[in-house]
């Protein structure tokens, strides 16, 4: 069996040493090389045990089959675009890429040259959102019309990476943090973002940093006509860190009933029409995100990932670009 060649192209944040983990206990891949030209990836790498193996980025692209970006945000989309245009297949850390015309340059890359496109939309496993989706494709709670979430996230200045707080390098809140929500009122309701009825970032809590809107509201309008209210805030004191209810909380209503759940409860809470309360236990996945990914790209006629992550890409920049048109 061949397998497919990764390499890693930015070491710039934590999340893509999971990725790096989760590739070596893949069957189906083979890590062939490591980019990073930072200093600060430098350390990074050496922090994780992780080996640099290329400082220049083109030698990589011509040793791999695939690349696994994790640089800062707003280089992302270049790196993403430079692996396209060479004809490597792309995952991505999130967000994918910080603007719009990035998006529609990796989109069509992706087309044209059929492609894979994939992020590490992980939260997709976690075994409540499992169980949610269970009862959301069953019909348990009928036509979902309100979606309330919340993925409250600690700001931990001085501890996150020193680019999060430089201009120019973040990208905006929502695009960080709510493509993950947006991903799963897509997954949940089976529709697309219609309308930003409304969309605020500001600046509260990064008193240091006070060019980073640290907080971040929205409402929308989705395809089939349910509303969706969220708070995607650097809002959690930092010595409670992820460890509260509200770091992805969800509240999700329909003509039968309800179901709230949060990333650590004990299961999902139902609530239907004429019935008592039931806890519905978590679920742990048949298969993770990566394994998704892989399939695609080994299978390339196949192309519900590489659809299915643009679009969430796409609508989560709408809902950025609407809020930063609002000075905070």
């Amino acid at each position: 069996m061949k397998k497919i060649r990764i390499g890693f192209a930015g070491l710039r944040h934590g999340h893509i040493f999971g990725l790096y983990n989760l590739a070596r206990q893949n069957e189906y891949l083979d890590i062939a090389g490591v980019f990073e030209d930072s200093p600060e990836g430098m350390a990074e790498a050496e922090k994780n045990n992780v080996a640099v193996t290329h400082t220049d980025y083109k030698s990589l692209l011509a040793e791999v089959d695939a690349v696994a970006v994790g640089t800062f945000y707003a280089d992302r989309g270049r790196l993403c675009i430079e692996a396209l245009e060479a004809g490597k297949h792309v995952i991505a850390d999130k967000p994918l890429c910080t603007r719009l015309d990035e998006l529609a340059k990796i989109r069509e890359l992706a087309e044209k040259k059929s492609l894979t496109v994939g992020m590490m939309l992980d939260l997709r496993d976690n075994k409540n959102v499992v169980a949610a989706k269970e009862l959301t494709d069953s019909g348990e709670i009928g036509k979902i019309n309100n979606i309330c979430f919340q993925g409250y996230h600690p700001l931990m200045y001085g501890v996150r990476p020193d680019w999060y707080f430089e201009k120019g390098k973040h990208g905006g809140v929502i695009n960080d943090i709510a493509i993950h929500g947006v991903d799963l009122v897509r997954r949940f309701t089976g529709s697309d973002l219609d309308t930003v009825i409304g969309a605020r970032c500001w600046n509260f809590y990064a008193k240091q940093c006070r060019h980073f809107r640290d907080s971040a509201q929205f409402m929308l309008k989705m395809s089939n006509g349910a509303g969706v209210i969220a708070d995607v805030s650097y809002a959690t004191p930092d010595n409670h860190g992820y460890n509260i209810p509200l770091y992805w909380n969800f509240a999700i209503s329909g003509e039968k009933g309800m179901i709230t759940f949060n990333a650590a409860s004990e299961g999902v809470s139902l609530y239907k029409l004429g019935s008592e309360p039931v806890i519905v236990k978590g679920k742990q996945p048949d298969r993770i995100y990566l394994d998704d990914i892989v399939d695609e790209i080994m299978n390339p006629a196949e192309r519900t990932v590489t659809t299915e992550t643009l679009r969430s890409a796409e609508q989560t920049l709408l809902i950025q670009k609407s809020a930063d048109r609002n000075d905070g």
